[in-house]
């Protein structure tokens, strides 16, 4: 879980860093703009699922 996410969460920020880059070099900022966001929430949608984990692991760790 732990290495795995980070080399994920690495691929898919230096995927975004190179398509935002071909898009501005290309004239297209508003659609670099999007790519980016994209990104943004593809990770923040896989970091979401390890916080509910969390959660998880401390309702069941004190019982609530």
């Amino acid at each position: 879980m732990g290495v795995d996410l980070i080399i994920k969460i690495a691929g898919i920020g230096l995927l975004t860093a190179v398509i935002t880059q071909v898009l501005k070099h290309s004239g297209k900022d508003d659609m670099a703009t999007f790519a980016t966001l994209a990104g943004v929430v593809v990770v923040l949608m896989m970091i979401l699922d390890i916080v509910v984990q969390l959660f998880d692991t401390v309702k069941s760790m004190f019982g609530l």
